[in-house]
């Protein structure tokens, strides 16, 4: 299982235009071939900057999605919105803490 998080800072006038495109796509990227979980993010105090995490099966899943001709059409409409060079992490995920 591979976690990959994604930080998106927008221009402020394209926040809407942003949460829009990620209606319309997220249930697409759900089921994506290996997508196991996806989950948008805003940041608490600054209602510019985003996150998306998603979990994979395994790093060949998320390429597969990365290189996709879905994936490349979707990312050019999001960089357009962009204020700021976006981050991204995959990370392999450690631990689960629950409730007790």
């Amino acid at each position: 299982m591979i976690v990959r998080i994604v930080q998106m800072n927008f221009r402020p006038e394209e926040v809407s235009n942003f949460e829009a495109l990620f209606e319309e796509r997220k249930q697409k990227i759900r089921t994506f071939e290996g997508c196991r979980h996806l989950e948008l993010w805003q940041d608490a105090h600054d209602p510019n900057i985003f996150f998306t995490y998603s979990m994979w099966e395994s790093e060949e899943h998320l390429n597969h999605y990365r290189f996709s001709e879905f994936f490349k059409d979707t990312w050019s409409k999001t960089k357009a919105l962009f204020q700021a060079k976006p981050q991204a992490w995959s990370v392999n995920q450690k631990a689960i803490v629950g409730d007790r």
